[in-house]
């Protein structure tokens, strides 16, 4: 997820739902949580939809990231949620089980990249489709790397073993850290996707035992003592998801670290380089990295609404409409909607331009979508970094740390069943 800043809170629209006037006009209520430049987009995009369908006009509500969630619940809980909804895979199933979404099994998802177009289904129905798409990297300093002397690995075939010796090699050349400590959970999901398992099933259980975790963490360990690792009195200053101002990476001193791609953008302002985005290893160097696209964000609508009609036309022009894309841009993520990326290649910056051509590369390679994540699984990445740190500091083994973690995770999901 992008890092965003400080949006102004919009607190539009009375009464439940959606309205329709007494001429039949309709009046749909949009939510969404971004930075002011995305508020400024969305309100742009908002007016091309509303001239091209007179008798719809669309009311603007919007937040910061951190008001968003507590905001959207006191709504649902109060029978007035927003008639659209941008939505986030972490709170997904928990809106859907809770009969909160909109059902879009009737729209037609053909146009949407398939790497991401069945993320927002379960078995039970379709509740939000994909307006970006962003996958996690290793991303590489290339003002460092360049000042290293150390050529850029073939990252097509490298191993676990092999980025880790890699990591030391470029530590030894700078005199920095080889690469950032890996604490999003994203790692630990490629990890477990490369052995077979996930960090939640399609069924909503947790998809891994203690041992699986447990030798992701002594992998931590062993970059530790390789020697291309920080310290775990440096690593306990990175919080993930970290901005890309105060962390290792941006600050430059650590050569690589795993990031969204959508987040690269920023990263390389405050680092004052460009990065050149790497695939993750893979255990035996065979290519199958078991990478995945993550939607960035979708777009939902409520099972409350008067006008469903109107609400899945309005989803289906912010998620595909080529006004969307040319407003948005990379805003929202790599456009999910086939086509659009190339169609806005030569309005990107040459960074965004890299990581456009990365994702075409990765576009045949990737692996099937994760799974919706459970009600309870939205504290999962707290865990992933909190037992990372115990491991690294000596305080637990790796498998007292993954026992722990898988615990609390099974109490997470027991707790909000």
């Amino acid at each position: 997820m992008a890092v965003l800043t400080a949006g102004a809170l919009l607190l539009s629209g009375c009464g439940a739902g959606s309205a329709a006037g007494d001429d039949g006009d309709v009046t749909l209520r949009f939510y969404w949580w971004g930075h002011d430049g995305r508020h400024e987009n969305t309100q742009e995009l908002i007016d091309v939809y509303e001239e091209k369908n007179p008798g719809v006009t669309i009311e603007p509500e919007f937040s910061d990231w951190s008001g968003y969630w507590d905001r959207l619940a006191t709504q649902t809980a109060a029978g007035d949620a927003p008639d659209v909804i941008q939505m986030d895979a972490l709170y997904l199933r928990e809106y859907a089980e809770n009969g909160t979404l909109l059902d879009l099994s009737a729209m037609d998802f053909s146009g949407i990249a398939a790497g991401v177009r069945d993320a927002g289904a379960t078995d039970d129905g379709v509740w939000a489709m994909p307006h970006g798409m962003t996958v996690m990297t290793l991303a590489a300093n290339d003002s460092m790397i360049a000042d290293s002397g150390v050529d850029l690995p073939d990252d097509t075939s490298w191993t676990w073993e092999e980025f880790s010796a890699y990591s030391a090699e470029l530590a030894e050349a700078t005199g920095e850290y080889g690469v950032s400590p890996l604490l999003e959970s994203a790692g630990l999901q490629t990890w477990l996707r490369q052995h077979g398992r996930q960090i939640t099933t399609d069924s909503g259980d947790l998809g891994f035992e203690p041992a699986d975790a447990a030798a992701y963490f002594q992998f931590q360990l062993d970059l530790l003592d390789d020697g291309g690792y920080p310290p775990p009195s440096a690593s306990a200053e990175e919080q993930p998801p970290g901005s890309a101002e105060q962390s290792m990476t941006g600050r430059g001193e650590a050569v690589m670290g795993t990031w969204w791609d959508t987040m690269i953008g920023g990263l390389s302002e405050y680092a004052d380089s460009s990065f050149t985005p790497l695939r993750m290893p893979s255990i035996d160097g065979d290519g199958d990295h078991q990478m995945f696209f993550k939607p960035s964000m979708f777009y939902s609508g409520s099972s409350d609404t008067d006008h469903p009609e109107e609400v899945q036309d309005f989803i289906e022009f912010l998620a595909t409409s080529e006004e969307s894309t040319e407003i948005n841009l990379t805003d929202r993520g790599m456009p999910a909607a086939e086509g659009a990326l190339e169609s806005i290649r030569d309005e990107l910056t040459e960074q965004e331009q890299i990581l456009a051509d990365h994702a075409a590369e990765l576009d045949s390679e990737v692996g099937d979508p994760t799974p919706i994540p459970p009600e309870g699984a939205s504290a999962f990445p707290d865990h992933v970094y909190r037992y990372s740190q115990e491991v690294l500091f000596g305080r637990q083994t790796p498998q007292e740390a993954a026992e722990a973690m898988h615990a609390d995770m099974q109490s997470d999901l027991d707790d909000a069943g």
